[in-house]
Formats: C-alpha cells, structure tokens, sequence
C-alpha cells in the first residue's frame, strides 16, 4: 500500500469514528470523491478537536494559530510531512478547491475560543455559515462540477442546517462539558426559558417551543437544499441526499425521545437510515 493510501485511511478513520451518519452517506461515493471528503473532514476535525480540547484559552489558541500557519504554508504549496496534509495536498491537485472556505472555517473556531451565547438567530446563522457553511463550500467542487454562486450558497444552507441540527442534539452536552449555550439569548427570553432551567435539564413546554422555533428553521434550509440536488453530480446525488436525510432525522429522533438532550445520545439507527435510503431513491427518481 502506498504512503497517500495509508494517509487517506488515517482520514477515512477520522470520519468513521467522529460522524457515522457522515460516513454512512459519503462511503457511497465514488472512490477518489469519497477519499477527498475525508480528507477535508479531517481537516475540520483537526480544528475543531483543538478548540475543544482541555487546557487554557491561552494554549487553545496557540494549537489553532499553529494549524492557521500550516494551512498557510499549504496555501503556498508547501507539503507538510503528516498524512492530513498529504492527503489534502492531493485532494488540492485533483480539484479546485475554494480556499477562501478552509479560512472561514479556521476562522469559525477561532469564534469558539473566545466563544459567547449569540443574541439573535441571526447571530447563530452567521457563527454557523463560518464552523459549518464553510464545510458545505469545501466540499462542493468534490461534488459538483456545476459551482454557481447560487449552489455555493445553497451548499453553506446546508451546512448551517446541520449546524443547527449539532446544537440542538448537544444542548446538554456542550452546555455541562465546554459551557457554551448556542441557543440565541432572544429565542430563550421569547420561551421565558432561562439558564437555570437549562442547568437543570428541565424539558417543559418552554423548551419544546425555543428547541421547535429552531428545528423547524433547520428544515426549512434542509428543504431548500432539496431543489439544488440535481446540480451535483450523478454519482453525487444519492450520497448527498442521504447524508441530509440522515442529518434531518436526527431532529425527529429527539422528538420522539420527548425531546430529551440532556441524558439521551440521539441517533438514527441503522433501520431507519435504510429506510432513508429507500426516500432518497424514490425522490431522485421523480427528478
């Protein structure tokens, strides 16, 4: 096995391990595709991983200027000797990846270092166009030979559904183990939902409304994204859709397990991601 098989094994394992409904849906792919969304979901992972790690703002920082100037040193064509570089280093000669992207990405997580709760939904949006939209553009020339500003921008909608999707699966999570609260300061005083229900894991009908008000803004922007599935490419299509799918169902998944993000791991089983593939089939039949 060559070294840049080994080095998009390590990406492919990254993926497996960290979002298996990611995984389950891009696997399809094409083999040389499936192997470039890897290696750019290491590279979000690898972001990601040092601003969430343990230790002061301080050293955080310093792991997340360190990986900014090795995506400088990439940027200018430089190889950096570890296998998520090398394999991006490939991903980048077989396509034209926008690198304005992997900015807004790193500079997304530079938000999360010196993070605060955001005070309008159009706050969360645009701290979710940067960690996650930006995703959604870096993947596109993989997936599209067809990279209109429009699908450029529908592709960061999809991003930001997943986002929002992320937050509303981890509010127990990211509140007790990093102390972020994601949710919009205004969505919670309109539920008259307050902190100390949220310290207290408290799942009233005030929850369900801000939780609802902003699941069903997600699929909205799942369903936009719908319309655009015909500009990626054939192979693409299936792949991409059930990855949605898959994504959106989760926030069905936490409803009927009455809303609970607090206690629960919600998930789509493997059943129910079969089934999604069968909608997915019979959607891109009618298209």
């Amino acid at each position: 096995m060559s070294t840049i098989d080994k080095d998009y094994q390590y990406c492919e394992a990254i993926i497996k391990q960290h979002s298996k409904s990611f995984y389950y849906g891009f696997k399809q792919l094409p083999e040389n595709d499936a192997k470039a969304v890897y290696a750019v979901y290491a590279f979000c992972r690898m972001a990601d991983d040092m601003v969430d790690q343990k230790g002061s703002v301080q050293y955080r920082k310093a792991e997340l200027d360190r990986l900014s100037n090795q995506f400088t040193q990439f940027e200018q064509g430089l190889i950096i000797d570890q296998p998520m570089w090398r394999a991006l280093a490939d991903v980048r000669y077989r396509y034209p990846l926008e690198i304005s992207a992997f900015k807004m990405q790193l500079a997304g997580q530079q938000m999360d270092l010196v993070y605060t709760q955001p005070e309008t939904m159009a706050d969360l949006e645009r701290y979710s166009q940067y960690v996650a939209g930006s995703v959604g553009r870096m993947l596109l020339p993989i997936l599209s030979e067809d990279v209109t500003l429009e699908l450029k921008q529908n592709a960061e909608k999809l991003g930001v559904a997943m986002q929002i999707t992320n937050i509303l699966r981890d509010i127990g999570e990211d509140f007790k183990v990093h102390q972020r609260i994601y949710l919009p300061a205004q969505i919670m005083r309109q539920w008259n939902y307050t902190q100390h229900d949220l310290e207290s894991h408290e799942v009233n009908t005030a929850f369900v409304g801000m939780w609802e008000t902003l699941a069903q803004y997600a699929e909205r922007l799942y369903d936009e994204f719908c319309h655009s599935i015909t500009h990626y490419k054939q192979e693409a299509r299936m792949p991409l859709l059930l990855s949605m799918l898959v994504y959106k169902e989760i926030l069905n998944e936490i409803r009927r397990n009455d809303y609970d993000c607090f206690t629960k791991r919600n998930h789509v089983s493997l059943l129910d991601k079969y089934r999604l593939k069968k909608e997915a089939i019979s959607y891109l039949k009618r298209k």
